[in-house]
């Protein structure tokens, strides 16, 4: 009985496959889609996860023109990948589109593996990757005709008209946290009331449903002090939350011991901020156990927050990726974008980070580029000052993000129409840089590469 009552509550939960001129694994995980899922099986759910972005999906081998992703260091690396036609609103683009993820008939396959599912649940990342929404949605009706699809995540929050309108989907949730989910699964004849949360399930992110769990994802905080011109942090979270360090250890190291995972990715846009009470307290807890870990920082670390005593916590603890939030060399151009980096803070930070024993092929910088009001010639100041520091730049190019501050500007400064198309917020179109601009890219690129060459980056 207890059986049958499970298969009554199967849900199904999508990640969809991504549309863009170029896409990358950089400890790309679902961390949102698989929290829910978490949180769904702990209430008594049933959870089947299809991840479309699955690079070890044994059915894509052989098929066809589709060629094996390459696959790098520490989980990283190539998504599988498929050109197709680029959408109309982006026909006078002349670069490849292609699909990344699984092909639809092995998406299908997943979908009819799962009987009689309750709802279909999609999630959603960067607003102009919403083709891939729409396509998970299309495939759940045609596999699932007459079963609720309800669709969330960012995308859905930042452009919540466009989803509604756009989407298909029979729900949109456009706000954080579970509540919200379980009322759309209620709106949809749902009831989660009738299970308690169950002690019996580990209370993390679902990562045990992939295929494999090469890494796992990390937030050990949600939201962000700063209030950056460019970001839409304070949108999404606009109280900072902390989780208490040891339940931060306890998750590291069930994931190490129950799956001999090695290698974490920090999710948090805020990692190192007010550490004495934070972060410093769980990295000494497992320096301490000298558990031979890796630690990787994608989002960027807050140069301010690296003194001397971190660094080496961090290398002590298994920091293997760090990644540098510079953005700009322009102390005054900072003044008015995030007002995070004061003279000296960025080389003061590279310096404690060499005296604690890291390698230059270790340490990045984030540089951004394509800004509204940016030069090209701050671009590239930015990038000698980062080589001469010793680390390697990496640009990253702007896309602009509806709600965050920079939004309007960005509207004003753009040739396209960023409020009624997302697909013109693909940072690769560089949509706030004129013509001129953009003609300076591949010159800034052959710096960053120059530099990197030097290095000897990987």
């Amino acid at each position: 009985m207890r059986s049958l009552h499970i298969m009554n509550r199967t849900l199904i939960l999508i990640n969809p496959c991504i549309y863009d001129f170029a896409a990358y694994d950089l400890w790309s995980k679902p961390l949102g889609l698989l929290s829910v899922a978490g949180s769904l099986r702990r209430w008594g759910f049933n959870v089947h996860l299809i991840d479309c972005l699955d690079v070890h999906h044994g059915g894509m081998m052989g098929k066809g023109a589709v060629k094996p992703p390459k696959r790098r260091l520490y989980g990283t690396g190539k998504f599988w990948r498929e050109p197709v036609p680029r959408p109309s609103p982006l026909k006078d683009t002349h670069r490849p589109y292609s699909r990344y993820g699984l092909l639809p008939e092995l998406i299908e396959q997943e979908l009819r593996k799962v009987r009689d599912p309750r709802a279909v649940l999609i999630t959603s990342l960067m607003t102009y990757w919403y083709p891939g929404v729409t396509e998970a949605v299309s495939l759940a009706r045609k596999v699932h005709p007459g079963v609720p699809v309800i669709m969330g995540g960012i995308y859905a929050r930042l452009c919540r008209d466009h989803a509604t309108r756009t989407s298909g989907a029979d729900r949109v949730v456009s706000e954080p946290g579970m509540g919200p989910v379980l009322k759309a699964l209620a709106e949809c004849g749902i009831d989660a009331s009738r299970e308690p949360p169950s002690g019996t399930v580990p209370p993390y992110p679902a990562f045990d449903l992939l295929t494999r769990v090469q890494y796992v994802c990390l937030m050990t905080s949600l939201g962000c002090p700063y209030r950056c011109q460019y970001c839409a942090s304070h949108f999404l979270q606009p109280v900072m939350l902390k989780r208490a360090p040891g339940d931060v250890v306890e998750e590291i190291l069930y994931w190490h011991r129950d799956f001999g995972v090695r290698d974490f990715a920090f999710y948090d846009d805020a990692l190192l901020v007010d550490s004495e009470t934070h972060a410093a307290v769980f990295l000494e807890r497992l320096a301490r156990r000298d558990l031979n870990l890796r630690f990787h920082t994608p989002n960027a670390l807050h140069v301010k927050e690296i003194t001397l005593d971190m660094a080496g916590l961090m290398r002590r603890s298994g920091f293997r990726t760090i990644r540098l939030g510079l953005e700009t060399s322009d102390i005054s151009l900072h003044r008015d974008l995030d007002g995070k980096i004061a003279v000296g803070d960025f080389e003061r930070a590279v310096r404690n980070l060499f005296k604690a024993g890291f390698d230059r092929r270790e340490i990045g910088a984030y540089i951004l580029v394509g800004l509204p009001w940016q030069t090209v010639d701050s671009v590239r100041e930015t990038i000698d000052f980062v080589g001469a520091s010793g680390v390697v730049p990496h640009l990253a190019e702007y896309s602009p993000i509806p709600h965050s501050p920079m939004w309007e500007n960005a509207v004003k400064s753009s040739r396209y129409d960023l409020t009624s198309e997302p697909l013109f917020h693909n940072n690769t179109l560089l949509p706030c840089w004129d013509e001129t601009k953009r003609a300076q890219i591949p010159i800034l690129k052959e710096m960053v590469s120059r530099i990197r060459e030097k290095y000897r980056q990987p």
